[in-house]
C-alpha cells in the first residue's frame, strides 16, 4: 500500500501565524516552494499560505506585506492528511475540498506536503487525470 508518507515532499515547514508576508516570502524562496502551512502557537495547523495569496490578498490590495501577518491570511478549516493514510485517501480528501496542497501530519507534528508535483512522480496517468479533472473542472482553480 502507498501511503501519503510515501508519495510527499519531506522537510515541510511551518510558518508562525505572527510572522509577516514578507518574512513567508523570503522563506518560501530560500525553500523553493510556493506555499506554507500556518502554525499557531502550539504548532497546530490553522492555514495554508500561498505565493498567490500574498500577491493577490495582500500587494494587490494596496497593504505592506510587512505588516500583515500569516494568521490574518489563513482563512476557513485547514484541510491534512496523516503520514499512514492510503493514497486513495489522499486523492479523496485533495478531490472533495478541490485543493492543491495537502500537509502530512504524523503524532500532530508536520512532516510533509503533498503538491501537485508529487502527484505527477508517483501516480499514473489515468489516476492524475482523474484527479485534475475534479480539482480544476470543478472548482475553476487557475
Amino acid at each position: 500500500m502507498t501511503t501519503a508518507a510515501d508519495i510527499m515532499h519531506r522537510g515541510a515547514q511551518w510558518i508562525p501565524a505572527h510572522e509577516t508576508l514578507d518574512r513567508a516570502a523570503q522563506l518560501m524562496r530560500d525553500l523553493g516552494v510556493g506555499a506554507l502551512p500556518i502554525s499557531d502557537s502550539d504548532e497546530r495547523l490553522c492555514g495554508i499560505l500561498t505565493d498567490r495569496d500574498i500577491v493577490v490578498g495582500c500587494v494587490a490590495m494596496g497593504h505592506d506585506p510587512a505588516r500583515v501577518t500569516a494568521g490574518e491570511m489563513a482563512q476557513g478549516t485547514p484541510r491534512w492528511i496523516d503520514a499512514n493514510a492510503d493514497v486513495g485517501e489522499v486523492l479523496r480528501e485533495m478531490q472533495s475540498h478541490q485543493i492543491r496542497r495537502l500537509p502530512v501530519i504524523e503524532n500532530k507534528r508536520l512532516v510533509g506536503m503533498i503538491s501537485e508535483a508529487d502527484l505527477v512522480r508517483h501516480l499514473t496517468g489515468d489516476q492524475i487525470a482523474s484527479w485534475a479533472g475534479r480539482v480544476y473542472a470543478e472548482s475553476g482553480a487557475r
